[in-house]
């Protein structure tokens, strides 16, 4: 019977283990006054840009103050490509993401912007 509880133990301790190891990801919280149609990132400085990450919301936008857990993004140093409708883009340069974290990009933080 000890012998059952310890092996229980050890493996529930396994399992939080790997739980807590998993994390919740990288999330963008989008804190622009706007509605944001595309969210693309690119290694700082290289214009190389990713997939557009708001195509994996239910409704393929991020509303201002909704937050988008990222997919397929490492920790690093980005410049971001963010759309807009009427097709507004702007960029943002130099986020410091890291594992686990939220990235945010707030009005104040858009550069060179179109239309």
């Amino acid at each position: 019977m000890r012998s059952a509880l310890a092996a229980t133990a050890v493996l529930a301790a396994g399992l939080s283990t790997a739980a807590l190891a998993q994390g919740k990801g990288i999330r963008l919280w989008n804190l622009t006054t706007a509605t944001m149609t595309g969210f693309q990132l690119s290694p700082a400085g290289q214009n190389n840009w990713g997939p557009n990450q708001t195509l994996s919301d239910k409704d393929k936008e991020l509303d201002h103050d909704e937050r988008l857990k990222l997919s397929g993004v490492e920790p690093g140093r980005y410049d971001a490509k963010v759309s807009y409708a009427g097709d507004r883009q702007c960029i943002v340069r130099g986020l410091d993401i890291k594992a686990d974290a939220v990235v945010s990009v707030a009005d104040k933080d858009l550069q060179d912007c179109t239309k």
